[in-house]
């Protein structure tokens, strides 16, 4: 049994080793870039037969991403299917698939169990599979290994299994997938070994820890540390806008202290596929251990409010000139959940859109990450002193670098600015 885990580990170290990335979205595209860039045949596998194909026709379909990198790396043997019996070419099979809540805010594990699922008459000794898919902990014991052991493998000795969670920033120029720490860790030693191995031939930095437990707390941990910093500060921007203090500048002197603070800021609500879910996932897996998770859960409520807050401010602007939320126009700058990307994962924009729609505002929305909206039917605008003139008020909501700030102030008759853009004090920015 020895001999498979060198095998595999050899493979790697030669970069002989195909490896196998499942689900080719903002995790799986960037990981598989990395791994053909270091010299290794990737296989990518999506159950989107349009995506598969566009891939194959060298196109990306993430902003962030240039066509010319998946031009690249198909010179360098990369190919995307959607043939599930290939995971028996593979050697590493890396699951990154959507990990969501429920409509109760519960985990939905089913991306991941039926991945799993139709891999598992494919796989074979000498394999490693790795889930990067956000979990509670236990996930990969609980869910993962009773499926590989079930086909008559002895994970540790024959078969390799890890958790190994995926920490990509879209649109972060510092930070890349090959310059991140990548944490690794797996159900026996041995897995740790061959996973740490793996990785490193991709990554610069591996930090191995003690079990895919650790791991998965590690994720959790990372995010929800942000949600709970975030749902502070938001709650300081209320404090502070009641006592007319511009929450921004305070931040920015306190960040002024080299040692003990952190700073977060605040916004419309929280946005993106990891701090607004994943802290749900422990609160619910605290449950069996008849825990409660008041942090989370205030930091939840506060975050999860904000849009309200928001249309507060709003109903307040427009009061003052003697109009109405009902019937007003307004402009919604920017639907991704942060600036400079076209990414719109649980972006509170798309929650005050709804909420403003559903109190009869007329809606439009500009961003030049996402020139259509196919919920709504809506088409961005495009941005002009003219056409900006036209609403009664311009929702700031994504700060775009692409926007022209001075061009909006001097043209929109009444801004709320839910991002801190405009520093200082002009009678028609409300800040919120």
């Amino acid at each position: 049994m020895t001999n498979i885990k060198s095998n595999l580990i050899d493979k790697f170290n030669k970069k002989e080793a195909i490896i196998g990335v499942l689900g080719l979205g903002y995790v799986g595209l960037p990981l598989s870039i990395s791994f053909s860039d270091a010299g290794f045949k990737v296989l990518g596998l999506d159950t989107n037969k349009k995506k598969v194909n566009e891939l194959m026709r060298g196109n990306s379909y993430i902003e962030h991403i240039d066509s010319s990198d998946i031009k690249k790396i198909i010179t360098l043997g990369f190919e995307a299917t959607y043939n599930i019996s290939r995971v028996s070419e593979m050697d590493a099979i890396i699951l990154c698939v959507p990990t969501p809540l429920n409509k109760y805010r519960e985990p939905d594990l089913s991306y991941v169990t039926s991945a799993v699922d139709i891999c598992l008459p494919f796989i074979r000794s000498g394999q490693i599979l790795s889930l990067e898919s956000t979990t509670y902990p236990g996930t990969t014991e609980e869910e993962l290994l009773p499926r590989v052991e079930g086909q008559g493998f002895k994970v540790g000795e024959d078969f390799f299994l890890v958790y190994s969670p995926e920490r990509e920033d879209p649109g972060n120029q510092k930070f890349t997938t090959q310059n991140i720490p990548k944490i690794v860790g797996g159900h026996t030693n041995n897995c740790s070994q061959v996973g740490e191995v793996l990785y490193s031939k991709a990554i610069k930095t591996i930090v191995k820890v003690s079990s895919t437990k650790v791991a998965e707390m590690s994720k959790l941990l990372e995010n929800i540390h942000r949600a709970v910093n975030i749902g502070l500060v938001n709650e300081m921007k209320i404090i502070a806008d009641s006592m007319d203090i511009d929450i921004h500048e305070v931040i920015n002197a306190a960040a002024t202290k080299p040692f003990g603070f952190t700073p977060y800021y605040p916004g419309p609500g929280l946005g993106g596929h990891c701090i607004p879910i994943d802290p749900f996932y422990l609160t619910w897996k605290s449950r069996e251990f008849d825990l409660n998770t008041r942090f989370i859960e205030l930091a939840g409520e506060i975050n999860t409010d904000m849009p309200k807050w928001v249309v507060g401010k709003i109903a307040s602007a427009l009061n003052t000139e003697e109009k109405s939320i009902k019937k007003s126009k307004i402009l919604i700058l920017g639907l991704a959940y942060k600036k400079n990307i076209d990414d719109m994962r649980e972006s509170p924009a798309i929650t005050l859109i709804t909420i403003l729609k559903n109190m009869g505002a007329n809606i439009e929305y500009s961003d030049p990450h996402i020139p259509f909206y196919e919920k709504y039917d809506m088409s961005s605008v495009q941005m002009t002193p003219e056409n900006i003139s036209q609403y009664d008020l311009v929702l700031l909501v994504t700060d775009h670098d692409k926007f022209n700030y001075e061009m909006i102030l001097n043209s929109a008759s009444l801004i709320v600015d839910t991002r801190g853009v405009y520093k200082e004090k002009h009678e028609n920015v409300v800040k919120a």
